[in-house]
Order: C-alpha cells, then structure tokens, then sequence
C-alpha cells in the first residue's frame, strides 16, 4: 500500500433547522464584522432568517449556473465597493461557485450553506464559463471555511431537483472510485456516500419534507465530495463539464444522464470499484444496483431533454478527449466515446 492522502481543512456543522444561530456563530469564530451574503432571490426566504442574525453589508442575488466571468466581474467589484471581509453563500453550486470565485481573487473566506446535493461546498475546486468553454481548478483558497447544512432548508426542494442533485452527488462517488488521484482513504468514503445516498434519496422522494432522509442525503453529499476533491474530477466529471458550458445544459441533470453509462463504460477495468460500488448498493453488480436506484427516483434519461444538439456529439469529442485523465480505467477512444455519448443523448439502455 502506497499512496499519498491530503485532507482539506474545513469546520462542518450539521444543525437542522438551525442555520441562523450556526451561521452567526460560524461568523463570528471566523472574525467577520462585513458580510456579503450571496443567495439568488429564488433562495431569498431561505436567506433572510440568516441575514437577520449576522452583520451583512451586502446583498448579492445574480447567481447564474456555471458561473459566467462576467456574472464573476460584477460581484468582484461589488465585494470590494463593500469592504466585505466575509462571504457566506446560501444556495446550490452555482451559488457556491460564485462565491468561490470571488474568493479565488480576494482570498475572502466562505462559510456555505447549501440548499441542494451539489457537494460544491466541501471541495477546493472552482469553475468558470467564458463564452461555450467551462474552466475548472483547484486552488485552496476556494475552500470554505465552514459548511453549514440545515436539513430544513432543502425541505422545499422539489423533487426533480433533489433526484437530479442527488445523483449528481452519486457521480462525485463513483468518480472517486478511478479519479486522477483516488486512494484507498476516498474509496472508503465514497462507498460510504454511495451507500448513504441510495438510501436516503428514496426516502426524500417518497416524503421531501423527511428530516431524516433529507439528512443521510447530505451526508452521502458531504462525503462524495470530500472524495471527489481528494481523488480529483475523472471521465464523468470531465464529459459533463464540456457539455455543459458548450451547450448549456443543466449541471444536475447532466450528471444524472450521463452517469450510468460511464459506469458501465468503466466498470469492466475496475473490478475492485465495480465490487465496491455494487456492495454499497447492496446489489450483485454496481450497474443493476444504480439502474434499481434510478428506477425507483423516476431518474433523468436522456441530454436530448435538456437541449443538447445530436449534432453536438461531434463537436464535443476533441474537448472531451484531450480532458478525460490518461489513467480511465477503459482506454478512450473516439469511437467508444461517441457511442457513449449517442447513448447518453438518446437515453438508451447503458447495460
């Protein structure tokens, strides 16, 4: 056994129903007096509560999916008009992401809160769209300080958006299984997501204002992305962050079509993966244990219905290929990877 592990410093607190006491406290631990509180105003009732127990100087609600660099310039300059010292986000990854990338370029430190599965919170990596071409890094200054999750908050959630957020944080797992970087400590903590996951979606599904279920759901997002951000963004992550800043597309559901077919793409070269997965589902194969799950959540199917261009298959190869890490467990081609992406836009079977 021969691996080296870093493990990111961040303060997690879980406290449902309880986020305004706990942000505050997290502020103030932090030194914060001048906070810019980032929450698109499809959260404002989420946020205000917050706002009310902590000294904000700034209110900032253009959120927009895949961070535009001009969305980032205007709260850039916003921030510094402010004099913010701090930055909390309350909202999905777009939202966190844009306080990432303020805090890329001022070094201000976060304290999340998220409202969805999206996992953004737990890593050190930030994303930016310029025109059709996504960016993404690592850098520890994006890392936020603190997470704070509030069950309570993702009661209102709906459903489509929980199942494809969900699964989105499953993705972050099974990537984590073969990443640039995946050790033996992230495979640990990705089956444990995986497990924890599929059995908490379910249960947010059946019932979404469920405390508990909305609770092992976060968990298992807490810790694919802990996983993810250790063992670094592999085949799955690379193909949906071309298509989704070439095309538009929606983050969550993206992740949710696409996944099954790159595990079934790769788990034929990843027996000790293929086991582990499989066993946290509980099932005799990763694939039948994930397709049973996306049975059960009524699952995005298909890119066609998110506004991908069949057309764009073709476009997309040469900047997925040149993404995709040399060490995928199946070598790449692009005559494998076409048919996955066929697959994938159609919705056809991926077993």
């Amino acid at each position: 056994m021969k691996f080296t592990h870093e493990t990111l410093p961040q303060r997690v607190v879980f406290a449902a129903g309880q986020s305004p006491a706990a942000v505050a406290a997290e502020v103030e631990a932090l030194g914060g007096s001048k906070v810019m509180l980032i929450a698109s105003d499809r959260e404002k009732e989420l946020a205000d509560p917050i706002a009310e127990k902590i000294p904000v100087v700034l209110r900032h609600e253009e959120v927009v999916m895949h961070v535009p660099v001009e969305v980032v310039g205007r709260a850039l300059r916003a921030a510094v008009g402010a004099e913010a010292d701090i930055l909390v986000s309350v909202g999905g990854g777009s939202t966190t992401g844009l306080a990432k990338a303020v805090a890329l370029t001022t070094g201000l430190p976060i304290i999340a809160v998220p409202t969805t599965y999206a996992g953004s919170e737990a890593t050190n990596v930030w994303g930016l769209t310029e025109g059709e071409t996504k960016t993404t890094g690592v850098d520890d200054k994006v890392l936020p300080a603190s997470v704070v999750y509030d069950a309570a908050l993702l009661t209102t959630l709906p459903g489509e958006m929980t199942v494809a957020s969900g699964l989105n944080a499953m993705a972050h797992c099974v990537d984590s299984m073969w990443g640039p970087r995946a050790d033996p400590i992230d495979r640990a903590l990705a089956q444990e997501g995986i497990r924890a996951l599929a059995t908490g979606l379910p249960a947010v599904a059946e019932d979404s204002t469920s405390v508990e279920g909305i609770e092992q759901t976060l968990y298992g997002a807490y810790l694919a992305a802990v996983a993810f951000a250790s063992a670094g963004s592999g085949m799955h992550h690379k193909i949906c962050h071309v298509l989704g800043g070439m095309f538009n597309l929606p983050h969550a559901q993206t992740h949710a079509v696409v996944l099954p077919y790159v595990l079934a793409f790769n788990a034929p070269h990843a027996p000790e993966a293929e086991a582990r997965i499989a066993q946290a589902f509980g099932s005799q194969k990763a694939g039948v244990g994930l397709a049973a799950l996306r049975e059960v959540l009524d699952a995005p199917r298909a890119l066609r219905d998110y506004g991908m261009p069949e057309d764009g298959i073709a476009r997309a190869l040469g900047p997925i290929m040149k993404a995709i890490p040399a060490n995928n467990p199946t070598p790449v081609t692009y005559a494998n990877l076409t048919l996955l992406l066929q697959a994938a836009w159609a919705g056809e079977p991926s077993n």
